[in-house]
């Protein structure tokens, strides 16, 4: 999709911004596929009004030529074409889920499937081809690069090339009606005709079909960088750093769209450049022929001012390599900061867990104690028989006995906490819910003087598993647990009882922790996970924000309801499934 996101230069702080899109699919699809950005733009800068225009190129282009935008989305080609005569400057890119935003955008080249002789791109030599537009990025120039590579010169070498424009589906249309041989149209269009059963896959083939990792259509070129979103000249800088703070902070959405740091574009103006078009166009004009043929009296002059244009040229190239380098080293910045990011949410999930640890001290003790009072209580009975004659073999083995299944329940506690509490780097593998939740029961009851019922309810298949690190999701658990536990803490006794429940949802595995305690209200629920937010007297209001972090690491989604009955809590979170082989 090629799109433009304007916002007007006049617009300051708490006005209304408007946005601008190069609506090439027609205003529905424009308002469809483009609302849902603007409805998280206005809901993560609230000071702002934000609001959706849709424009054709060139009601777009006198925009900016009149200075009355501040910030443009559009395709890698556009783009460095307005960088070139607007100074746009790029500060994000956007990415999809699964594809890598500087290898996100190609080209494919499609023939009839009974074209036989077709097979590849250099068959096109005296052919007829049609595209969307002679700038199309997608539509036409990415194949136009590809085609030269392969010997075949689109410019002199095809017998016609048919500009028919928007939408792509009319290039197709043109190619399985046998009015041209080939037809351009941007990667993934064959695919989406095919699931909107527009087209059949035996309908056509790919020339110079090539397959790049993990992105999932055909291809006839290599891929190139997404849509980079970019500040013009006029652009308040306050406003610019708001927007771009917001987009990286964006969560992927259903579709898939997302935000990223800006990508390198040097291989876009790589085609540019290669085929003489957009900001290059002045290249096709100075060539040696061109200049004995239009200004041979000035041959002299023309010289020079060709050793001054290689100077200049040598100048951008050294200026757009040291950009380069200095976006090296803000990307490198930027992984280190990420790095120690992760090594502080490590540090946060220890301390987690050790404060957990000291909440339930206080009974630690005392569970221990009781396996060594029953150890010494055996032994000292051992010594007396022995004093008064009465020691039988029997009574040693039942001491013995008895000594050693307390001393392995005192050393199990103890084994429990150590494992819990171990600073330890995070390792994914498919794991139990069931087993981790019983595993969790057991470290809460052996930590308590009078436990209250914590009842496991398995409805797992055999086969399903989830792939996360065990030691973390036993953390969620046992914060879970100790929550419902303290929930219902100042109540009767029949309602100190605890529920785990692991199901199968689709997908995925759901656990939930279903407590009968004094339960929460609505505006208690609104900031449940926010940082150090609290409802106990002695609480951090750490706990559940870090369960969140970890579970959304995991892939899945922690959230609270109250019970349908009315009475305590039930906190749940989600993990994707993996079905183990059977």
């Amino acid at each position: 999709m090629i799109v433009l996101l304007c916002f007007s230069a006049s617009q300051v702080l708490g006005k209304d911004v408007a946005i601008g899109v190069f609506a090439y699919q027609g205003e529905r699809a424009s308002t469809s596929d483009w609302n849902p950005l603007i409805s998280y733009l206005n809901r993560a800068l609230p000071e702002h009004h934000f609001r959706l225009e849709n424009h054709d190129a060139e009601s777009l282009r006198q925009a900016i030529a009149g200075e009355r935008i501040d910030l443009a989305i559009t395709n890698p080609g556009y783009y460095i074409a307005m960088e070139a005569e607007f100074g746009l400057s790029r500060i994000a890119t956007l990415e999809s889920a699964g594809v890598s935003a500087a290898r996100a955008l190609g080209s494919v080249v499609l023939v009839r499937s009974d074209r036989t002789d077709l097979k590849e791109l250099s068959d096109l030599a005296g052919k007829r081809v049609a595209a969307i537009a002679p700038d199309a990025f997608g539509g036409y120039l990415l194949a136009a690069q590809a085609m030269l590579h392969s010997g075949v010169d689109p410019a002199t070498d095809l017998k016609e090339i048919l500009f028919i424009g928007l939408p792509m589906n009319r290039v197709v249309e043109a190619v399985l009606q046998g009015k041209v041989d080939a037809g351009i149209v941007r990667a993934c269009v064959p695919e989406q005709m095919v699931r909107e059963a527009q087209l059949q896959p035996a309908d056509f083939r790919v020339l110079s079909q090539r397959q790049e990792n993990h992105f999932p259509c055909a291809l006839s070129t290599p891929l190139f960088p997404d849509w980079p979103l970019a500040v013009t000249r006029q652009t308040d800088p306050e406003l610019a750093k708001r927007v771009a703070h917001a987009l990286l902070s964006m969560t992927q959405v259903a579709d898939g769209m997302g935000w990223t740091v800006p990508a390198d574009y040097q291989p876009v103006h790589d085609v540019y450049r290669e085929l003489r078009v957009g900001p290059y166009a002045y290249l096709r004009e100075i060539t040696p022929e061109g200049l004995a043929r239009r200004f041979w009296p000035w041959l002299l002059g023309a010289l020079i001012a060709l050793a001054a244009w290689i100077t200049h040229t040598v100048r951008v190239e050294h200026l757009v390599h040291r950009r380069t380098a200095q976006l090296r080293d803000s990307l490198q910045a930027r992984e280190q900061a990420e790095s120690r990011m992760r090594e502080s949410q490590e540090q946060m999930e220890h301390l987690s867990r050790l404060s957990v640890l000291g909440e339930l001290s206080g009974n630690l003790a005392h569970e221990l104690n009781q396996p060594l009072t029953t150890i010494g209580t055996y032994a000292r009975t051992v010594l007396r028989r022995q004093d008064s004659g009465r020691l039988t073999p029997d009574a040693i083995s039942e001491a013995c006995s008895q000594i050693v299944s307390e001393a392995e329940r005192a050393g199990g506690i103890v084994q429990r906490i150590r494992h819990f509490a171990k600073k330890r780097g995070a390792v994914r593998a498919p794991v139990d819910l069931a087993l981790i939740a019983t595993e969790a029961r057991h470290l809460i009851i052996g930590m308590l003087a009078h436990p209250p019922t914590i009842h496991i309810d398995n409805r797992l298949p055999e086969h399903c598993r989830v792939l996360a690190d065990g030691p973390q999701i036993q953390q969620v658990l046992l914060n879970l647990i100790k929550n419902a536990l303290d929930a219902g803490r100042n109540l009767p006794p029949e309602r100190h009882r605890v529920q785990v429940i692991v199901e199968a949802v689709d997908h995925w595995v759901h656990l939930h922790v279903i407590d009968q305690g004094c339960g929460l209200e609505a505006p208690q629920l609104a900031h449940l996970f926010e940082p150090f937010f609290t409802t106990k007297p002695d609480g951090l209001g750490l706990g559940l924000p870090i369960c969140k972090t970890i579970i959304e690491a995991h892939g899945g989604r922690l959230w609270a309801e109250p019970n349908a009955d009315g009475l305590g809590m039930r906190f749940s979170f989600s993990l994707p499934c993996h079905d183990l082989p059977t």
